[in-house]
């Protein structure tokens, strides 16, 4: 695997997102973990699920290189290919305050698109295959 997405597990928008980018990723370049989870824990990353508006982590294990909030979404697109590519590119050209500011609108309101639950559904069988703990 060439990356790992570190999501926030608690919100709803987070889970929903994970199950898009896994149908998105024909490569299978991309495994999730949950910032809650030991792995998360094992590298310092739980700190990044707080409630006012948790961050996107993508850990690219070739070289350990982290990318937090719009840099995340660069990096993730550039892994899906295609057009998400295009759309990395593009978004790589505006200025990383703004891409942040635009990611942390998101972040902040994520609880409000999509809830945030106790639970949520099962994955199917290739994501559980894809997800770390």
């Amino acid at each position: 695997m060439g990356l790992v997405l570190f999501f926030d597990g608690d919100c709803g928008f987070c889970n929903k997102s994970v199950r898009q980018v896994y149908r998105l990723d024909a490569k299978g370049a991309v495994e999730f973990a949950p910032l809650q989870g030991k792995f998360a824990k094992e590298l310092g990353l739980g700190k990044f699920a707080h409630k006012e508006g948790g961050t996107m982590v993508i850990v690219r294990e070739s070289d350990g290189q982290r990318f937090f909030k719009g840099d995340a979404g660069i990096e993730l697109g550039k892994a899906l290919g295609g057009i998400w590519a295009v759309l990395a590119g593009i978004f790589s050209v505006f200025p990383k305050t703004g891409r942040d500011w635009g990611y942390d609108l998101v972040a902040r309101n994520r609880y409000l698109l999509a809830g945030k639950g106790n639970s949520c559904g099962m994955p199917d069988e290739g994501l559980q295959k894809r997800m770390r703990e």
